[in-house]
């Protein structure tokens, strides 16, 4: 069986690109590169958490 992983929203890139620009001391010119940076780690923890459900809801031999 296999499901579709949930939607990243706006809100979600938003909040890590903000969270990443002020823990790399508020550089000025890079918002693309923070927003790239937090869609592909938003992703990647998506990703990672689908794969870890499914094979909790795998059944055991």
């Amino acid at each position: 069986m296999s499901r579709e992983e949930p939607p990243i929203t706006t809100a979600e890139i938003r909040q890590r690109a903000y969270e990443l620009w002020d823990r790399n001391h508020r550089p000025e010119g890079l918002e693309i590169q923070f927003w790239l940076l937090a869609e592909r780690e938003l992703k990647a923890e998506r990703t990672a958490w689908m794969q870890q459900q499914q094979a909790d809801s795998t059944p055991k031999r």
